[in-house]
């Protein structure tokens, strides 16, 4: 960002230099605050929601009554009126520092995904890469909060989580690399400059993008991405590093008051977060489009709808998968990411690859759209 002798910003974004006028500035900051303000509160407030909603419902597919749905907002409230107790043993500036740092990289996710049809608050180059760093922080700060916190069940929480991320990551970093190569691919009539920026895939859905065999590869892709999400959200059966049967919650067996709560919104908000990136990715559609909506309708209307895409997602890949299956082992974890979910996802990529290579109609043009 440079300014010039005549007052005028010049700041580079997507490639192209934009001016910003000096006067432009206090409004350019406030409406920055404000965004993130309301990024935050959405972020909390419907991620303790849906995670009120996740229990009712698991509860009742168990045959119980469950807690009421606003339970996890009591949780954090008396959480936060507890005690912030620090172990003796532990190195308290990076016990009480990770669960923030958790928090906020969370949070900052939010930053860079379309939410209910309002464009990303802010965008660059690679911001998926960049939103595949920041899911990396919140499992990282729980693992250096585990280990600073000097017992031994957090330290084997803490193993058992680096081993969970190196199983998972892989099969997530070909959805990404897939994703890029499709948009970044010339030859199709697609090219996009900014392959790895998600508001520029968001633009061009990606069922209409591919052919038959391309849209089984990315129906595969779509199911990998859904098992990764409880390893990333460390939910049964992918939660062996908190494992409270076995190492008595593991990570976080040593935090309480305060810290246990942030973590506890770092949870709530990380779901939403990765909700969201499923929806941006596979279903960025909304209903105003389709029915001529403008104005305030068209909004109320793109983010309901977004809000029924992100319970949907967080129904099938959270509360469905810990409800049908029972936690496994470590080891168990680290094959299945490793040999079963990276060999589907190769398989989808390969599907994708053909379909470029074959020039299939795309499903977009079968349906007569």
């Amino acid at each position: 960002m440079v300014c010039n002798n005549n007052g005028i910003i010049f700041h580079r974004s997507w490639g192209d230099l934009k001016m910003i006028s000096l006067e432009n500035i206090p409004e350019t900051f406030f409406t920055i605050i404000f965004g993130v303000l309301g990024l935050i509160f959405f972020g909390i407030i419907f991620g303790l929601l849906y995670k009120g909603i996740d229990r009712k419902l698991s509860a009742h597919m168990q045959g119980r009554i469950g807690p009421p749905v606003r339970q996890p907002f009591r949780d954090v409230v008396k959480l936060f009126t507890k005690e912030n107790i620090v172990p003796e043993n532990s190195i308290p500036w990076i016990f009480n520092l990770a669960p923030i740092a958790g928090l906020i990289a969370t949070i900052t996710i939010l930053l860079y995904i379309p939410i209910g049809g309002f464009e990303p608050l802010v965008t660059s180059q690679g911001d998926l890469i960049l939103i595949l760093y920041l899911l990396i922080i919140p499992s990282l700060a729980m693992v250096i909060g585990g280990f600073a916190s000097g017992s031994p069940y957090a330290t084997v929480g803490a193993q058992r989580e680096m081993a969970t991320m190196i199983g998972y990551e892989f099969p997530l970093a070909i959805i990404i690399v897939t994703f890029a190569w499709i948009f970044g691919n010339s030859t199709v009539g697609l090219g996009l400059s900014n392959s790895f920026t998600l508001a520029a895939i968001t633009s061009i859905p990606i069922w209409e993008s591919v052919g038959i065999l391309g849209f089984i590869g990315v129906v595969i892709l779509l199911l990998v991405l859904l098992l990764v999400t409880p390893a990333e959200l460390s939910k049964i059966p992918f939660d062996t590093p908190e494992a409270e049967t076995e190492i008595a919650g593991g990570l976080l067996a040593e935090y309480s008051g305060r810290n246990l709560g942030m973590f506890y919104l770092t949870d709530a908000v990380k779901t939403v977060a990765m909700a969201s990136l499923i929806v941006a990715l596979f279903f960025p559609y909304n209903l105003s489009t389709i029915f001529g909506l403008t104005s305030y309708s068209a909004m109320i209307t793109d983010f309901i709808f977004f809000l029924i895409k992100v319970l949907i997602i967080i129904v099938f890949s959270v509360t469905l998968v810990r409800v049908a299956i029972a936690r496994l082992k470590i080891d168990q974890v680290v094959y299945t990411y490793w040999v079963w979910f990276t060999l589907l996802a190769l398989i989808g990529l390969i599907l994708i690859m053909w379909d470029r290579q074959l020039v299939f109609p795309t499903v977009a043009s079968w349906l007569g759209f």
